[in-house]
């Protein structure tokens, strides 16, 4: 017999209202408490109506116990809005769609198995989707802006085979699945930099849909109480899985969802029982832990569980013995039953109970077996998506039973080998095309050439979808590659930027210039500031309360400093992004705001400003989908480096960031030093990003809060900081000279280091700072390719290569010595010596950490010397006095093994 979990029974008040067996009765009651409200007033009625509940619950049945769940529909049939389509016509179109995404894996593992691709999961979501393309999902014309849409990621073979059907893309583009090094293919998954026109959002990093469209949603109300754009008519919709939803990243935000009352949120997860290796939740509910959580979170719950074939029975279930049955039913057995006949369905499910067996005595075997589920009828399917698209206070999840698999029979329905399954015999091909009536279109003989179905021009199926299209103003997905509209991007003029030298930190520096920014009437609409509450840290508190924190219920009280400069204030139109500890939700908000020119055609241009270790290192693989999603923004990596920040250590060093940003191809990433550099980095990168040319890139740059000298800019330097190193001086000697590189604050160290070297040792220097090992290695890695490919052409020279001469060099930065060593083959010198911060973080002043690390002043000049010993420049006698002068402990253990 099926297993029975430990829960009890009770009705829940959708399926009491659908059995009203005496109206009358019913409408009495109702006047009586409105009689009672008029003449007693309401706290009488409600103490009436507490004692009747404190009646029913000591009944058996328990009937108001809301702790207690139903496995039924949340729309009852008797209540089912008319289906607004041609339910047949519909359901052929699905039929040549599913076949059609079948047909695109089977010809992709015909030319190589290693291609693949996924059948089962599009076949428990086809007719999901085909109901939303056919009714809901509103694309974008002049009039109207179109819906966000989530695909679930291993569904994207039957999304392009739905818009094959539309024409919207060739037969050989479908023969080209997974195959797109000739830019001529489609993606296995949704990644719009691979299709930029087609895909919105890359769906396929598991757990990331779930949090992206809570913000993308958020975003869209931010926009729209900033006056920025109209979005209310916009719904964002995430499909997501149920095995999906294991994934801390996918429930760690809905809570979010309800506190900024995002009612054009809606997540659609497909419960098909199965993650990819087996049950989701074999031993108990899967839709019924859901259906709490999401309760928990104060979102609108909608299930969508029992398809049509279902109501007759549930209506004549007046034991409520069904009900009973079908809730304490597990998904371990659910998922078994399906895989077995309908005599084995009587026997082991209906014949539990008297009461259920007699219920199906009339169904044959066959009927049984042909029970369908909510998410493979689309009459529930629409009844569902009719009432979510209604609800206005709330976000709402539509829990759609389904089966993984579903129409592939013995081969995967409802298997746990569904997700692996990427081949099918010509007796499976057989088997789905009797189930799915296709048998007039494919004959036996041509199963073999596994043909594309289409349908004609002037067919009725044809005319239908495409006028259902149009209804919805246009086709999807459909991605905007560039935005149209025309800003003004003149912002400020660098070289005026610092009048005089001055003691100041970068992170000063950069706070100054969004000061400025937010000053200026052309561009101040189009920042959006993030923060993951560590303002105070940066020092940008000064924004508070002169753009405001938003806040979608404006500030209902009086801040606890009100009085004070820098006060705490939220309100509606509030331009700042603050996002509590939550650096995953701060992200999502950058990545909305980054990729809005696509969405909603609205360049935006978005600052998001946080703790430099907790930023790649903890959400990599959101700023990982943020370059395959097109993201154009700056982040600002703060209180950055290894030895510059003091007293936090080892959880808050960081001394790897840009070894992990250099990782991500679109992104751009910087080390600056001075205030004159991250000043003109960020006007270079607002026109590469926002300009004309519309560079699909995003910037990283990183920020100290160290306090030093700042220079003047001299002229001519600003392409050389964009590009990644420029000569900030020289010191003189006659012993020897060296090249010394530096980034960050160490560059001070550098500096500091040369000057000793003429004095001390009279040695000359050139000093160079570079603010992008990163971009000069992509540069010198380009330069070598061309060359390589060319060799009969005039060889390109790279930049760092042209700029630096054959004297022995010396990098320090406060980062992994990895970051300084990305140019070695670039150096014009044999000798290349790198200092940096290997080994994990720890707390102590500036100094002691430069010393413990090796990257101080002191170690700078002991390198110099040593490359200048390893090209005989000087005597090994020089080096040998400076250790000792200097106090270099030789025997102290390396730090990166510590």
């Amino acid at each position: 017999m099926l297993n029975k979990p430990k829960a009890n029974m009770s009705l829940n008040h959708s399926y009491i209202a659908s059995k009203d067996t005496d109206p009358i009765e019913t409408k009495g009651w109702l006047l009586s408490i409105c009689s009672v409200i008029k003449t007693k007033g309401l706290l009488r009625s409600k103490y009436l109506a507490a004692k009747v509940h404190n009646k029913l619950l000591k009944t058996k049945r328990n009937l108001f116990r809301r702790t207690q769940l139903l496995y039924i529909n949340t729309v009852p049939s008797i209540t089912e809005p008319t289906y607004p389509g041609n339910l047949k016509l519909e359901f052929y179109v699905c039929s040549f769609i599913r076949w059609n995404a079948i047909i695109i894996i089977l010809r992709a593992s015909r030319k190589n198995t290693e291609l693949g691709g996924h059948i089962s999961s599009f076949q428990s979501l086809a007719l999901i989707y085909e109901v939303c393309f056919n009714h809901f999902f509103q694309s974008d014309n002049n009039y109207k802006p179109k819906d966000l849409i989530y695909f679930q990621g291993h569904s994207s073979p039957g999304i392009y085979a739905r818009t094959y059907i539309e024409e919207r893309l060739t037969e050989p583009q479908l023969n080209s699945f997974r195959q797109e090094v000739k830019r001529k293919g489609i993606s296995s998954y949704p990644h719009p930099k691979l299709m930029p026109s087609f895909w919105q959002f890359p769906t396929v990093s598991m757990g990331l849909t779930s949090v992206n469209a809570i913000y993308q949603a958020r975003f869209l109300k931010y926009l729209e109480n900033r006056d920025l754009k109209d979005t209310k008519a916009i719904k964002v919709y995430a499909f997501l899985g149920d095995g999906e939803l294991d994934e801390p990243e996918s429930k760690g935000a809905i809570s979010i969802a309800s506190r900024e009352k995002l009612n054009n949120l809606i997540f659609i997860i497909n419960c098909n029982l199965q993650r990819l290796d087996g049950p989701v939740l074999g031993n108990n509910k899967i839709i019924f832990e859901l259906e709490n959580l999401f309760n928990g979170s104060s979102w609108k719950v909608i299930k969508a569980i029992w398809g049509s074939k279902w109501d007759r029975l549930l209506l004549k279930d007046t034991s409520n013995k069904l009900i009973k049955l079908l809730t304490e039913t597990i998904d371990g057995d659910y998922q078994t039953l399906k895989t077995k006949t309908g005599f084995y369905i009587r026997k082991y499910l209906f014949g539990k109970y008297n009461e259920t067996k007699n219920l199906v005595k009339s169904l044959s075997d066959n009927e049984l077996w042909d029970l369908n589920n909510g998410g493979h009828d689309p009459k529930k399917i629409y009844a569902a998506f009719k009432k979510a698209v209604a609800v206005s206070n709330k976000p709402v999840v539509i829990l759609f039973h389904t089966i993984k698999g579903y129409g592939m029979g013995t081969l995967a329905e409802s298997k746990n080998i569904a997700h692996q399954v990427k081949a099918m015999s010509k007796k499976d091909l057989t088997y789905f095309i009797n189930r799915f009536y296709l048998t007039n279109i494919i004959k036996d003989s041509y199963i073999g050439f596994l043909p594309y179905l289409r349908f004609y021009r002037h067919s009725k199926e044809y005319l239908y979808i495409h006028k259902r299209r149009q209804l919805l103003h246009g086709y999807i997905p459909k991605r905007l590659k560039r935005f149209t509209e025309k800003i003004n991007l003149f912002i400020f003029d660098i070289s005026k930027a610092i009048i005089k030298p001055i003691r100041t930190s970068i992170t000063l520096g950069l706070i100054k210039l969004l000061n400025k920014l937010v000053d200026l009437s052309y561009i101040k609409a189009r920042l959006v500031i993030i923060i993951a509450d560590e303002a105070r840290t940066f020092g940008i508190e000064s924004l508070f309360k002169k753009i405001g924190i938003y806040n979608i219920d404006g500030q209902k009280y009086i801040p606890q400093d009100y009085l004070s400069l820098f006060c705490y204030r939220e309100y509606k139109k509030g331009q700042v992004l603050q996002e509590g500890i939550n650096e995953l939700g701060a992200s999502s908000s950058w990545l909305s705001a980054s990729t809005a020119y696509s969405n909603n055609n609205l360049a935006m241009v978005p600052f998001y400003i946080y703790y430099s270790m907790f930023g790649f290192q903890r959400v990599g693989d959101l700023l990982w989908a943020a370059g395959d999603q097109q993201a154009r923004g700056f982040l600002i990596g703060g209180v950055a480096g290894k030895t510059s920040l003091s007293g936090e250590g080892l959880q808050h060093a960081d001394g790897h960031s840009h070894i992990q940003s250099l990782t991500i191809p679109n992104c751009i990433s910087y080390d600056p030093t001075y205030v004159y550099e991250i000043l003109a980095i960020i006007h270079n990168g607002i026109y590469r990003l926002y300009g004309e040319k519309q560079d699909n890139a995003y910037l990283y740059i990183t920020i100290y809060n160290e306090t030093y000298s700042m220079f003047n800019i001299k002229k001519g330097i600003k392409a050389g900081i964009c590009k990644g190193i420029y000569k900030l001086g020289s010191t003189m000697g006659i012993r020897g000279r060296a090249q010394l590189l530096g980034s960050g604050s160490i560059l001070c160290n550098v500096y500091n280091a040369a000057k000793v070297l003429s004095k001390e040792y009279d040695i000359s220097s050139d000093i160079y700072s570079v603010t992008s090992f990163t971009e000069l290695a992509r540069d010198g890695q380009d330069c070598e390719r061309w060359n390589m490919l060319h060799p009969k052409e005039k060889p390109t020279i790279p930049y760092v290569s042209s700029l630096l001469n054959k004297y022995p060099s010396v990098a320090a930065t406060d980062y992994m010595r990895m970051y300084a060593e990305q140019i070695r083959r670039y150096i014009p010198s044999k000798q290349y010596y790198v200092l940096g911060t290997d080994g994990f973080g720890l707390s102590d002043n500036r100094s002691c950490l430069r010393s413990y690390f090796e990257n101080d002043t002191k170690y700078i000049v002991i390198a110099v010397l040593y490359v200048l010993t390893k090209c005989n420049a000087i005597s090994n006698n020089l080096i040998i006095d400076a250790i000792l002068n200097l106090n270099i402990n030789c025997n102290k253990l390396n730090p990166r093994i510590l």
